[in-house]
């Protein structure tokens, strides 16, 4: 046996699985060379024309191989159940969460859920995520939580329950936009880890709870709230080339640009952009915003020419919420309010292969002398 080393190329391998295919799924695919993200057959920007967030998950689940398959029409009716159940669970939630984020709360409200039921799980734990956000958005605030209306859509349910106010017919349209587009996207880190717990046969709560522990880490879902942060800090227009150059000659991340993955612009960000312009006409802030992405683009390109660093989902997840009223303290818990549809789907399916995902290490330390080869 070998305690050969690793070369680079194997280590970032092996240590970030980069190349290492861990599934064959038809719910979503990332072409990061050339731009592209496909979910369930549809180009994300054909699919936000298409259906919205009801519709979408409809759509995974069926892909998945859900049976009997669902309509966009039976998720409505089920989601709006499942918030309604959801809400009894609300006076329980808040006093475990005393003094807890309102990301640390929802990682609390899915931990709440009964696994009893295979799809009434994965519909129970769809439909809470709204209601949990909206209840701990709430107490920040001082305010009590508000009941939702099952008659209702998921994304105008979630705005009424926010603010104690109907939402526009512009606003439900941005929203399901966002909810729709990051509702899956590819084998990143919650998805994968949401299907190694489904394959030990620990159940979809649990899997959603380890998925949502993944996502909240600030190299995955937890920084779109510091973009925000970053646009404060710079202030006015004529502070953004000067604070731009500062930041990178110190070795900042900008945040909002590069992606692991996509090596050109993230097609998400495009969808968010229009559908901020949309529901703002291109407001005062959404102005502001675009002139720093151009002058970021332009001094990242200056700083690491040889490096492309371009726009990614963060940029513009981060304005358009924003634009949508919802609290920068719940960013990441509303990208995770979308992204358990994926989850859900991916633990379907994983559960349908019935294999543990057991992958190997390769050990490279010290051997003892009487065992060494």
């Amino acid at each position: 046996m070998s305690n050969g080393h690793f070369s680079d190329v194997s280590k970032a391998s092996a240590f970030g699985l980069d190349n290492v295919v861990a599934a064959e799924t038809p719910l979503s695919h990332v072409d990061g060379e050339a731009g592209r993200l496909i979910i369930a057959g549809h180009d994300v920007e054909d699919l936000v024309a298409a259906y919205d967030f009801e519709g979408a998950v409809a759509l995974l689940w069926r892909v998945a191989g859900l049976e009997p398959a669902p309509s966009g029409d039976d998720v409505r009716r089920d989601l709006g159940r499942a918030r309604m159940e959801a809400f009894r669970l609300v006076p329980a939630l808040l006093a475990a969460t005393r003094g807890l984020s309102v990301t640390e709360g929802l990682r609390t409200g899915f931990s709440l859920l009964s696994d009893e039921g295979d799809l009434a799980a994965h519909i129970r734990t769809v439909g809470s995520a709204p209601v949990f956000i909206a209840a701990l958005c709430r107490r920040d605030e001082g305010k009590d939580a508000i009941a939702p209306d099952a008659e209702v859509g998921h994304a105008a349910d979630f705005i009424r329950m926010l603010r104690g106010a109907p939402a526009s017919e512009a606003e439900v349209r941005a929203l399901n936009a966002y909810l729709v587009t990051v509702t899956d996207h590819g084998m990143n880190a919650s998805t994968f880890t949401a299907r190694v717990i489904a394959s030990t046969r620990a159940g979809m709560i649990s899997a959603v709870v380890g998925a949502f522990c993944a996502l909240k880490g600030p190299l995955h879902g937890g920084a779109p709230g510091h973009v925000l942060d970053m646009l404060d800090d710079i202030g006015t227009r004529e502070n953004i080339d000067a604070w731009l150059v500062r930041e990178i000659a110190k070795g900042e991340r900008l945040m909002g640009f590069g992606h692991r993955v996509y090596k050109v612009r993230d097609p998400r960000a495009d969808v968010f952009n229009k559908a901020v312009m949309l529901l703002t006409n291109g407001n005062e802030r959404v102005r502001f915003a675009r002139d720093v992405e151009t002058a970021a683009l332009a001094a990242l390109k200056a700083a690491k020419p040889n490096q492309r660093l371009d726009t990614n989902m963060e940029y513009y997840t981060a304005v358009l919420l924003e634009a949508l009223g919802i609290p920068r303290v719940a960013v990441t818990a509303v990208f995770g309010m979308s992204r358990v549809a994926g989850w859900s789907a991916h633990v379907i399916e994983q559960e349908r292969v019935g294999r543990l995902i057991r992958p190997q290490s390769r050990y490279v330390g010290r051997w003892p002398d009487d065992k060494a080869a």
